[in-house]
């Protein structure tokens, strides 16, 4: 709860073990335990050798977990989850979860279901899940928490320059331009789906702007991480019709 605290008071994410947790029903309970978009919940942790001690060693998936966070943000950016990157220097899993690409209901789906992000082996190890603690679905996923911090962030430090400038129309639109043309830019990035900046008249009336006071408005929809594919197989006759067709056709 303390560490949710911080991460709200200056926009950071949180990841937090299951601490103690021994079975699948344990996760699910303890993950109960919190409602904040800032956190996501990883059970069990990743293995390693110990060079010093010459023995396989609990690493931490937490602490692994802030290092592929940077990873990931360096080489493809903060709209990318967590999930399905392969860990460096691992060896193994400290649980047993089973894990089958095509099939549901496995102990992993039942977690991610839950709301809480496990592990996996295939082509290495990787984390698996992509949900946050959150209570409001509009922040279920880690990317739409940062997308949102990512945004407040930027949009609040490229435009201190505006600070206790006049208040003329042409500060205005300077700041909707240049917000609005950052939007394009991410969107063009593949950062955002898309967002729009707008002045509204009927939140800046004539007390507000001389109270010294100025409200400028964004939207924005963030990139959903294709969490649930599904392939739907048909069988059918109709390429026969093309293929008796094509015996005679040359």
């Amino acid at each position: 709860v303390a560490l949710a605290s911080v991460c709200q008071k200056l926009r950071a994410f949180g990841y937090i073990s299951a601490w103690g947790c021994k079975t699948i029903s344990e996760v699910k309970a303890y993950r109960q335990n919190f409602s904040q978009r800032e956190l996501m919940v990883i059970w069990p942790d990743f293995l390693a050798w110990d060079t010093v001690t010459s023995t396989t060693a609990t690493a931490y998936a937490t602490a692994r977990a802030l290092g592929l966070r940077a990873k990931i943000d360096q080489e493809q950016g903060w709209h990318k989850t967590l999930s399905n990157v392969g860990v460096n220097g691992v060896t193994g899993i400290s649980a047993s979860v089973f894990w089958d690409l095509q099939e549901s209901g496995t102990d992993a789906d039942l977690l991610n279901e839950s709301g809480v992000t496990t592990l996996i082996r295939r082509d290495g190890f990787r984390f698996w899940g992509n949900r946050t603690c959150s209570d409001d679905p509009l922040f279920l996923f880690e990317n739409y928490t940062r997308t949102a911090q990512v945004l407040a962030d930027t949009m609040a430090e490229a435009h201190m320059w505006a600070v206790d400038k006049p208040i003329t129309a042409t500060l205005i639109r300077d700041i909707v331009d240049g917000i609005n043309a950052k939007f394009r830019e991410l969107k063009t990035n593949g950062y955002i789906v898309d967002a729009t900046c707008w002045f509204s008249e009927e939140s800046n009336d004539a007390e507000t702007l001389k109270a010294g006071k100025l409200y400028i408005d964004y939207d924005y929809t963030p990139v959903p991480p294709l969490e649930n594919l599904t392939l739907r197989q048909r069988i059918t006759d109709k390429y026969l019709a093309n293929l008796v067709t094509s015996v005679n056709s040359n």
